[in-house]
């Protein structure tokens, strides 16, 4: 696949779980392996990470994002773990001219945060494909983010690969790591609406948090993990057979959501 022969990029979600992803093989590891190879190598990244969530619309437009250990608590391997792609300066301000009136800012002091390469180690193993990340907007509503990510989708088409990580049921408080502990009713209803909804095309449904009731006050707590699920389905094709596919679900630690989408 070669973005120079006209190729449409599709965006892919990514619910990255434990950092320890990065170093680990499993099943979920094994799909985002299967999901860069299916894309074939685009010309750029452009990544929506979880964990940059700042006030503000922000891109990196370093030559070389340092590698970001947001984390504490893990072992030394995984903070000594290095991903070493590119930066793109001049996606960073192609991105800002698509979003235009929406003040970008060219941002030098972040990078690749664990949201991210935990994924791209896996998807793009080599890190010689150029890696942008977008902020999320913590003073934006859920709407905007939508809005911003619709306003995206034309990088699709100039060899650009959107990926957006996080995790559609993100509950760190109630979660318990232990073998065989089935997850809680909750999670796995709030999981399935969002599946369903992405699947039909429900805008509505994706941004109706409200209506979701208890299922999604206890899922999603906090908006950042979330949020950047909007983005692979925004700037991605919309509803329609085909234009959306699960690559993994399941819920892991009985409150964390590993569903993984493709939007064509």
């Amino acid at each position: 696949m070669d973005a120079a022969h006209g190729t449409r990029f599709p965006t892919l979600f990514i619910g990255h779980g434990s950092p320890m992803n990065a170093l680990e093989r499993n099943r979920y590891t094994d799909a985002w392996q299967a999901a860069g190879a299916a894309v074939g190598r685009p010309r750029a990244i452009l990544a929506v990470s979880a964990h940059w969530f700042v006030r503000g619309t922000r891109v990196t437009a370093q030559q070389r994002p340092p590698t970001i250990h947001d984390f504490g608590g893990f072992p030394p391997e995984l903070h000594a773990y290095e991903y070493p792609a590119p930066g793109d300066p001049a996606l960073a301000g192609r991105v800002r001219e698509l979003l235009a009136p929406v003040p970008v800012n060219l941002d030098d002091s972040w990078g690749l945060d664990h949201g991210t390469w935990s994924v791209l180690a896996h998807a793009f193993p080599e890190a010689d494909v150029p890696v942008v990340q977008l902020a999320l907007d913590a003073g934006a509503a859920p709407e905007s983010h939508l809005a911003i990510a619709r306003r995206l989708k034309s990088l699709r088409d100039e060899g650009i690969l959107i990926v957006a990580t996080g995790n559609v049921v993100h509950n760190l408080r109630t979660m318990r790591l232990a073998p065989g502990v089935p997850p809680f009713d909750w999670a796995s209803r709030f999981e399935e609406r969002t599946c369903a909804a992405a699947l039909a095309g429900d805008d509505a449904m994706l941004l109706d948090l409200d209506g979701a009731g208890p299922d999604a006050s206890a899922s999603v707590p906090s908006v950042e993990h979330y949020l950047p699920f909007l983005y692979a389905y925004g700037a991605g094709s919309g509803s329609g057979a085909g234009a959306a596919s699960v690559l993994t679900r399941g819920i892991e630690g009985r409150s964390i959501s590993m569903l993984s989408m493709r939007f064509d």
